[in-house]
């Protein structure tokens, strides 16, 4: 029981700590934008659309961005980054980059010549706050792109990959400098909780209108990499149980086994006495699922008490914590308990017990009472 709620626990941390950084439960983007990410494919007047839905699913967690690919220079030096034009009013609803600036500020003008940049990007650039960082690329319509900014910020996300190669710019000064022409590549939805990512999933595709050429992704279509992560582990995870749980079905039938053989003689006196064999085994069955059961209950009591302290106090492994920042996993696990983790093992065990008594039931069929006597 705290195994698994651990390990759900631990997904739930990953897809939280991982969409909220930058990618959100859901976008709207162009078709082919998700694969090819070309400057061209665009979302027309994207800030429109981002009131529209915030108007209409009535919750202001959307926000419009634009991306493009940059050359970014200091004075001592140059790097390729990835550049996200965004809403200095809505982008803090939908990311977590705003409220992990350790020094400066965020943005706050959308129409401001100022640039957020990463930790890292800051230490290979050579930069600091009020420094000048000229962008060079290529805008919508294939021109040449540049612009000026002034470094208003620096945050730290945690993630070395994004600390070096991510820098946010207001959209108003994104779409001057790169030709926009009003329009932006995303509109990233961050749902109250995952859960409720399917429904307004639903609810904007039906606002969409199907001509417009655009497209809603989920959470597992940005981001195929974390949804084949958790599940191979989960593959690994279940090996692993099902050993386990075999390891068990084997206790049991030997235990279940060693119970009839041991009873033989009584088994024959009450065959003798007019109990058929049919029944006799659904007695063995019966009282193998009274035991099954009583351990069921009190497995899943334990395992859940175990689980519901660790999940308010949480847990740290000393020397974790690098490993967990790599999959964006704070120091601190804490299981999720709940029905499903906590119910899922015991009953697959209570199962499997059961499987395992039916050859010690099935043996029965073929006692014979006289025989059962003298052997015992």
């Amino acid at each position: 029981v705290f195994m698994i709620s651990l390990q759900f626990g631990m997904y739930q941390m990953m897809i939280a700590n991982t969409l909220q950084i930058l990618t959100g439960h859901l976008q709207v983007q162009a078709a082919g934008y998700k694969d090819e990410q070309k400057m061209r494919q665009v979302v027309p007047d994207a800030v429109d659309l981002a009131d529209s839905l915030r108007a209409e699913l009535d919750m202001q967690e959307v926000a419009a961005r634009g991306a493009a690919f940059a050359l970014a220079s200091s004075e001592d030096r140059s790097y390729g980054i990835q550049v996200f034009g965004v809403q200095p009013a809505f982008e803090p609803l939908v990311s977590s980059i705003p409220g992990q600036v350790s020094e400066g500020r965020y943005l706050q003008d959308n129409n401001a010549a100022e640039i957020v940049v990463g930790s890292v990007l800051a230490r290979n650039l050579r930069a600091g706050i009020g420094d000048e960082i000229t962008l060079l690329g290529s805008g919508r319509d294939g021109s040449f792109a540049a612009n000026v900014a002034v470094i208003v910020g620096i945050f730290s996300s945690g993630a070395v990959d994004i600390d070096r190669s991510i820098a946010a710019v207001p959209l108003g000064f994104f779409q001057d400098t790169f030709y926009m022409e009003g329009a932006g590549h995303q509109v990233v939805i961050k749902a109250p909780q995952l859960s409720a990512a399917g429904d307004i999933k639903t609810k904007v595709a039906a606002l969409i209108p199907d001509e417009s050429g655009l497209q809603v992704h989920d959470w597992m279509a940005l981001q195929p990499g974390l949804k084949q992560a958790i599940q191979a582990d989960l593959g690994s995870a279940f090996f692993m149980y099902g050993v386990l749980v075999i390891l068990v079905a084997f206790s049991v039938l030997n235990t279940q086994l060693m119970s009839v053989l041991e009873r033989t003689r009584e088994f024959g006196i009450i065959m003798a006495l007019g109990l058929r064999p049919g029944r006799l085994g659904k007695l063995v069955m019966l009282e193998t699922a009274f035991m099954g059961l009583i351990g069921l209950a009190i497995g899943a009591f334990i395992g859940f008490l175990v689980t519901l302290y660790f999940n308010h106090y949480g847990f740290s492994i000393p020397g974790m914590d690098q490993m967990a920042a790599q999959f964006n996993l704070p120091d601190r696990m804490y299981p999720d308990p709940g029905i499903l983790t906590t119910f899922s093992g015991p009953v697959v065990v209570f199962l499997f017990t059961l499987l395992s008594a039916l050859y010690p039931a099935l043996r029965l069929h073929r006692l014979q009472p006289v025989e059962a006597m003298r052997a015992a």
